[in-house]
């Protein structure tokens, strides 16, 4: 088959089987790990794609992060798809598609071997370690990235075969791209070096040649010289992330210290490397251990050596490249500067795994040719070794189905000591109103980990609705002499208010709601509070007022009742029929709304 219709070919079943396989993502939603942030709950995205968000994309630093580009991409998805999560999923596999083929050509356009090429790009399309960076809505910087890395590795080949400012300018541009969606590409001026050694193999003396097909070669000292500009890029987008992160980075090196960060790196390491070749419970959250056996820590070291070792005394070049790939390009991700509370995360892997990839298909294909094999024998096993990773990923793709299956399986693959699970699981069992449930979770974060602050607000909800008064005004103190965290404060403020207001204290709850309201004077529970407090002392005209602020907030029907009953009491009979109006439409047991409103009103 003629060379261009092959690959052709081959382009066209990469992206048939990516789609068929991530074709689970359009029955999965939004979780409550980041898409909270980055979609559901910003308004600057929900705005959709403008000049005012694209100025906002290049100032923000929202999320701890950098990345305008991956702004850009979520507003332009919200004003196509809007809430409607299976487009926002679908553009990642489609981006996750155009990664796999341009790998494919990328690797086979520098190397030459068409099947190897495909088998790679093959296996980072199905392999279940990516379906984190793919499924889940929030990392579309991972597969964004990685497009604009790939397409500059592309334009650096062009460049090294015949070199000029134009070429190189593309590649600087395609860099700079990848940068603005996520800095995890920042080591591409040192994957470029490696690149020069293989497959380009531009190391020499030669500073041309007749044959165009081939690179420039040139000395090591020009090689390094014409990556400077890059290097300056990768120095500007450092600094931009270290005072985008630096509030995450601060928090993780107080609570991770040094030695445990280097212990978890080793380990780290070695736990991706059987992640690779044998991809089973695999965890959207991989928790820091108090500890790590010695044992583990000497044994993981020794394998990485026992690896770099062979790399260098094998002298196959794609071996050394392969492994150098992998350790270099997993190292501003491996945890050495923390940020976050995750001891590793397969979204890490997207990029770095390609390396250990062509490892296992040119081992395998260098095999068979030194014992005269027909490499047809390698279809069989390379068959299987797609068709298992494909069957995994469809079944890891279902857990993201939504936030309670997610955590849930979770647990289910790492039960000890998994805080990170027990605390975002807890978070949507609150969001649904199964607060019993939530306790029980947060309870058992709370064992295993320093709980912060910030989440003690939680425990104090429960007790209010489980009337433990004493219980909930010691955890609102405890936030308020602990954190100066604002939005803690101000529902310690609006717990305390709703104690006092249990105690029959109306002085101490109007003060305390008074603070929560200079926080956040939207909080439609402490303007609850005031206007109840209102109320019981006659004073209608306040509390309607209250109730009118609390009903623009939150305008369910009982909120509406007790605006109707302020309203009716203060001789305004127009306005109170609305109200009531207003509440029929909205409530679905009308009956048991009015009889709530009665009860608070009255109590």
């Amino acid at each position: 088959m003629p060379g261009r219709q092959r690959r052709v070919i081959f382009c066209l079943v990469i992206v048939l089987v990516t789609i068929a396989v991530y074709n689970g993502v359009s029955h999965n939603g939004f979780i409550n790990l980041d898409d909270n942030v980055y979609l559901t709950n910003n308004p600057q995205v929900h705005a959709g794609l403008s000049l005012k968000a694209v100025k906002w994309a290049f100032t923000t630093y929202d999320a701890d992060n950098w990345h305008p580009l991956t702004w850009i991409s979520h507003a332009l998805d919200w004003e196509l798809f809007g809430k409607n999560a299976s487009g926002h999923h679908y553009v990642s596999a489609l981006f996750h598609a155009v990664n796999a083929v341009l790998l494919f050509l990328l690797l086979e356009s520098a190397t030459g071997f068409a099947w190897r090429s495909f088998f790679v790009a093959l296996l980072f399309t199905v392999h279940p370690v990516n379906v984190e960076s793919v499924a889940w809505a929030a990392e579309r910087k991972n597969v964004l990235s990685m497009l604009f890395f790939l397409l500059a590795l592309m334009a650096y080949g062009r460049y090294a075969k015949r070199p000029s400012v134009g070429r190189y300018s593309s590649v600087a541009l395609l860099y700079a791209l990848g940068l603005l969606a996520k800095p995890q590409v920042i080591t591409l001026p040192f994957v470029l070096l490696l690149w020069d050694y293989w497959p380009l193999q531009r190391f020499g003396s030669r500073n041309n040649t007749d044959d165009v097909s081939r690179s420039r070669q040139a000395p090591f000292w020009r090689l390094i010289l014409e990556k400077v500009p890059l290097f300056l890029l990768s120095a500007a987008d450092a600094l931009v992330t270290m005072l985008a992160q630096q509030n995450a980075v601060h928090q993780g090196q107080e609570n991770y210290a040094l030695p445990l960060r280097f212990a978890n790196a080793l380990l780290s390491y070695a736990r991706y490397v059987a992640h690779a070749f044998w991809p089973v419970h695999l965890s959207p959250a991989y928790p820091h251990l108090p500890a790590i056996p010695s044992w583990q820590v000497m044994a993981s070291g020794a394998f990485l050596l026992l690896i770099s070792v062979l790399a260098i005394t094998l002298r196959r070049r794609y071996f050394l490249i392969g492994w150098l790939w992998f350790l270099g390009i997993l190292v501003p991700m491996i945890g050495l500067v923390q940020v976050g509370d995750q001891a590793m995360a397969d979204r890490y892997a997207y990029i770095p795994f390609i390396g250990l990839f062509w490892i296992a298909a040119w081992s395998a294909g260098e095999l068979c040719a030194g014992w005269r094999i027909s490499p047809r024998w390698l279809a069989v096993p390379a068959t299987i070794a797609i068709a298992g990773c494909a069957f995994v990923t469809v079944r890891q793709i279902s857990y993201w189905h939504d936030s309670e299956a997610l955590w849930r399986y979770a647990l289910s693959v790492a039960p000890e000591r998994n805080f990170m699970a027990h605390n975002f699981l807890a978070g949507i069992l609150s969001q649904e109103n199964r607060h019993d449930e939530a306790i029980e979770e947060y309870l058992a974060a709370e064992k295993v980990h320093n709980y912060p602050l910030t989440q003690i607000a939680y425990f104090a909800d429960y007790e209010l609705r489980h009337n433990h008064v004493a219980d909930a005004m010691a955890h609102a103190q405890r936030i308020l002499q602990g954190t100066g965290d604002p939005a803690a404060r101000e529902i310690a403020f609006r717990d305390l208010g709703i104690a006092y207001t249990q105690l029959t204290k109306p002085d101490e709850a109007r003060e305390n709601y008074e603070q929560a309201l200079k926080i956040e004077p939207r909080d439609p529970y402490a303007l609850m509070g005031m206007g109840l407090l209102a109320y019981r002392k006659s004073d209608f005209s306040t509390a309607s007022d209250y109730f009118s602020r609390m009903v623009a907030v939150d305008p369910g029907d009982f909120n509406y009742l007790l605006l109707a009953n302020a309203l009716e009491q203060a001789g305004r009979h127009q306005q109170a029929s609305e109200a009531y109006a207003q509440a029929r439409r909205t409530s679905a047991d009308y009956a048991e709304a009015q009889k709530k409103a009665l009860w608070f009103l009255k109590n």
